[in-house]
This record gives C-alpha cells, sequence and structure tokens, in this order.
C-alpha cells in the first residue's frame, strides 16, 4: 500500500522550488513573460495530472468518480467547501477557506499563487475528461470572499 502526499503538503513543497525559479526569471525576463512561462508549464503539469487520474479508472472517467478526486485536494483541511449540487452531470460548491491561498500567502508567493493553483482546477479536466468544463467567477486567491466553482459535464453521463 502507498502512501500519498496530501496534495496540500505537495503545493507547498512545488512553491519553496518555484518561487526561487520565477523570481530569478522575473528579475532576468521581466515578471509577465516569467508569469506566462510558469502558467504554461503549470498548465501542462495539470493535464498530465488528469491523465494520469483518468488512466486509474481505465479511461472510464465520470462525473461521480471526478467528484470522489476532491478528496485529494481537500484532505487535511486544505479546503472547506459547501456543496451546492453534486450529480452525474453537475459539481457546484463554494470554498470558504483556501489553505492553498493562505499558505502561499504566508510564503509570500500570493502574487502568483492563482498560477501554482487555482489555474490547474479547470486545465486539469482537459487531462481527465474533457466533457467536464469548469466555470467559476471568483477566487479567494483574487481576494474574493469564496471561490465559485461551477463543473458540468457535457457528455454522456455513465449508465
Amino acid at each position: 500500500m502507498t502512501t500519498e502526499i496530501p496534495t496540500l503538503t505537495k503545493r507547498k513543497l512545488q512553491a519553496q522550488v518555484i518561487g526561487p525559479i520565477y523570481a530569478e526569471m522575473a528579475a532576468h525576463i521581466g515578471a509577465e513573460r516569467a508569469a506566462s512561462i510558469l502558467d504554461a508549464a503549470i498548465r501542462k503539469a495539470a493535464i498530465a495530472e488528469g491523465q494520469y487520474f483518468a488512466e486509474q479508472v481505465g479511461g472510464q472517467t465520470s462525473m461521480a468518480d471526478f467528484i470522489r478526486l476532491y478528496e485529494h485536494w481537500t484532505r487535511d483541511g486544505a479546503l472547506e467547501m459547501k456543496v451546492l449540487e453534486a450529480s452525474d452531470t453537475v459539481f457546484d460548491f463554494d470554498i470558504t477557506r483556501c489553505k492553498y491561498a493562505e499558505t502561499y500567502q504566508e510564503m509570500g508567493l500570493g502574487q502568483i499563487g492563482h498560477l501554482l493553483s487555482c489555474n490547474r482546477d479547470g486545465t486539469f479536466c482537459q487531462g481527465y475528461d474533457p466533457n467536464i468544463t469548469l466555470e467559476r467567477k471568483q477566487t479567494i486567491m483574487a481576494g474574493a470572499p469564496c471561490c465559485t466553482f461551477r463543473y458540468r459535464y457535457n457528455g454522456k453521463p455513465a449508465a
């Protein structure tokens, strides 16, 4: 049996490496270009992670399996969420506390926290199941009181 590192711990460890690399890139090529490179790299990693999780279910993804994946991201109280609807085609919830955002702020990386975590959310679906899409109008990372997650399954629901 393998023990998986909690996602919040992984993100913190990654940020400890990425933060100095980002700062160095920003010093040499400017913050905008450095952020663009970081954004592209993190998005590619999120797609690969989605593909990995899809492989774990033999490519037979569903909204129900996707909803269960949230256990990875909420483990150890990393996210406090209020589920509004969870069905075969809809997963709507609000995040009312985000320890990812708190961690990045504490590390002095709040300005790139959205690149390190938030941008992964919808992009992950591209690798996991492109039938799942995310609409989000606000995030705690950007200063809102909550994050609004509105996932939709646009394919044929599992029988």
